[in-house]
């Protein structure tokens, strides 16, 4: 009887080979050939599922964003309950530490956004996805931002587009040195830092 193959876990689990040729040794070495050596399987199988090698990243740049969005929307579903006993202002640094690269699993997302953004510059099927992941990664600071301010954690005169694009570029930085010096930037050095800002907006 012939083996049933359910053709979205299949693609997943190419998206997964990507993943770790990708993080392991370079998206440029993420071709299609180490893609399906890498899952075990031959080059047509790959094919039967993507057409070409731009649409594999595009659909492991969109898995990527499904499983950092699972837990950005688990965070943000802590922070904007109704729960008078949750203690927001932790709700909200655990939401945007889910950003940084704290631990080995983000610390390989981290490394795989900066890959694929990196090779947006000079591969224009893949810059739309990089813009969408910024634009949605804005919104979501903006949002924690909006709300810290309607409890009345920030000053009523915070320029919230302002600090949106500084608490962006900040956690930007960090991700980026976490990434290219591990040994220099550790998670509790990024914690202490975003700890500080949010410190500085909430004293403004």
């Amino acid at each position: 009887m012939p083996k049933i193959v359910d053709p979205e876990a299949r693609r997943r689990a190419v998206a997964e080979a990507v993943f770790r040729v990708s993080a392991r040794d370079g998206l440029e070495h993420a071709s299609l050939r180490s893609i399906a050596r890498e899952a075990g399987l031959a080059i047509g199988s790959v094919r039967h599922y993507f057409r070409d090698h731009a649409e594999l990243m595009i659909f492991a740049m969109d898995e990527l964003a499904r499983r950092v969005g699972e837990r950005i929307r688990m965070h943000a579903e802590r922070l904007l309950s109704p729960d008078p006993g949750i203690d927001r202002r932790a709700a909200a640094q655990e939401l945007l530490e889910e950003f940084l690269p704290l631990d080995a699993a983000r610390h390989e997302q981290a490394t795989l956004v900066l890959a694929f953004t990196t090779a947006a510059r000079t591969r224009p099927e893949l810059r739309s996805r990089v813009a969408e992941w910024d634009e949605n990664s804005r919104a979501v600071i903006t949002r924690v931002l909006r709300e810290a301010h309607r409890m009345g954690s920030l000053p009523n005169d915070t320029d919230i587009p302002l600090e949106s694009l500084r608490l962006t570029a900040l956690i930007d930085g960090l991700t980026l040195q976490a990434v290219l010096r591990p040994d220099h930037m550790s998670p509790a050095t990024m914690r202490r830092v975003l700890r500080r800002h949010l410190d500085t907006l909430k004293n403004a």
